[in-house]
């Protein structure tokens, strides 16, 4: 049975790169996108390009509705999910908390933490053996920030990854018993335009002297990570924060 991959936030950046490798690793994969159709598109043409199963799915991820509704499409035209990378999550404009408006703070929230969550949510119910399932993995993207604190800039995308993190840990011991693995991964500076929506595009060179390894890392570097934690290969590990970010 071929297994079904659902990537949040798939058309670009670290998604798209996870979806893409996935696919040749043989997943059949669901890309979700938000608002961005032909950037989701251009994703399943080049999964299906290469002789893969791949179908775009639109969500909001913070809307429950939509998650549902994402989540009917890939039963009925995948089949039974085995495998999610929670990866759809925004930044904002650079702000010191005295600045954050509670709007803001509850956009990030929603889609950064709640949405994971409900993402979470779903697919166990189609993995988890207590439901009839017959296991699977979940990998959640946190980030470096959540260790950082990434004060002056966005300290509340880095307390939602910190509520990833936790969120990872707690779900990895949850559901350990009902053959789904949970793990995460931490992204550090990394080269994808999450930077241009906050306002920095050329972070990652502004920062590079700042890591370890002296240079961001790419996309595709984090998808070999997530595409491992899915994998076989990785049947033993459950409950770890990877850490993807040249030392920094």
């Amino acid at each position: 049975m071929q297994e079904v991959l659902l990537v949040t936030g798939g058309s670009r950046g670290i998604g798209a790169a996870t979806a893409l490798l996935a696919a040749r690793k043989g997943y059949a994969v669901a890309v979700n996108y938000a608002s961005n159709e032909d950037a989701a598109a251009l994703v399943v043409a080049a999964i299906r390009a290469g002789g893969g199963t791949a179908i775009a799915v639109q969500a909001d991820v913070a809307d429950e509705r939509q998650v549902l509704a994402m989540y009917a499409q890939v039963d009925s035209q995948l089949g039974r999910l085995t495998a999610l990378v929670n990866n759809a999550g925004v930044v904002d404009r650079t702000a010191r908390v005295d600045e954050m408006s509670l709007e803001r703070l509850k956009r990030m929230f929603d889609i950064n933490v709640i949405g994971s969550f409900v993402c979470a949510r779903e697919a166990i119910k189609r993995m988890s053996t207590r439901h009839g399932g017959g296991g699977g993995a979940i990998v959640n993207v946190s980030s470096a920030a959540a260790r950082l604190g990434a004060p002056g800039q966005y300290v509340d995308y880095a307390a939602a990854k910190g509520a990833i993190d936790s969120f990872t840990i707690g779900l990895a011991k949850e559901v350990a018993a009902e053959g789904i693995r949970v793990n995460a991964v931490r992204p550090g500076l990394i080269d994808t335009e999450i930077h241009a929506s906050g306002g920095i595009p050329d972070r990652v060179q502004q920062l590079a002297q700042q890591v370890p390894m002296l240079r961001g890392g790419s996309a595709e570097e984090v998808a070999q990570a997530i595409v491992w934690l899915l994998s076989a290969q990785a049947s033993y590990t459950t409950m770890s924060l990877v850490e993807v970010s040249g030392g920094r």
